[in-house]
């Protein structure tokens, strides 16, 4: 979710970081407020984030932002080579951001999982830098635009480029057409 290759924005309020990011088309919410984890979490494509601001050299100003995030809504990947996570969707995601002290225009993410189908928990730090440009490109783009894919019945069907319904998994049988008006064709 944190991979920036469309602009990514923090905005900063007293109880919540929201983070923008054009990709997924959500935002996150980092509740920065002292909350506890609530007892049961509706799964969701972006989690459920707690996070906490600090001032790591004591100059009265937040040098860091630690995050922890769970309750993410499954099947989900790790990462674009299509590795799943557990189906358990039990993960944690531990997160520190910060600013560079040499280059305030280098934002760092240092990112650990923790997943029942990895053997120990796994960090990568990913780095962004800021866009010298004031106003980010923000395109529109909506995933439900020219969606080729049909629910009939509860079960997902996928729409072929001739107009065909076509299964959208191996063995999947057709759907039941007893409510659709048939057409003969010439």
């Amino acid at each position: 979710m944190m991979s920036a290759y469309e602009p990514i924005e923090f905005v900063v309020t007293p109880d919540i970081t929201y983070v923008l990011i054009d990709h997924v088309e959500h935002s996150r919410h980092v509740y920065t407020d002292g909350r506890d984890w609530p007892k049961a979490i509706e799964p969701t494509w972006v989690g459920y984030s707690i996070g906490k601001w600090i001032d790591e050299d004591g100059d009265g100003r937040y040098d860091a932002l630690e995050i922890e995030s769970r309750g993410f809504k499954g099947p989900r990947a790790y990462d674009p080579s299509g590795l799943p996570l557990h189906e358990d969707n039990q993960s944690i995601f531990k997160e520190r951001i910060w600013l560079d002290k040499a280059d305030r225009d280098l934002l760092h993410d240092e990112i650990t999982t923790i997943d029942h189908a990895l053997t120990r928990p796994w960090t990568v730090t990913k780095n962004y830098r800021r866009n010298s440009y004031p106003q980010a490109e923000w395109r529109e783009w909506i995933c439900g635009e020219n969606n080729p894919h049909v629910v009939i019945g509860g079960d997902n069907y996928f729409l072929s480029a001739e107009g065909l319904l076509m299964p959208a998994r191996k063995g999947q049988a057709p759907p039941d057409l007893k409510y659709f008006k048939q057409t003969r064709r010439p």
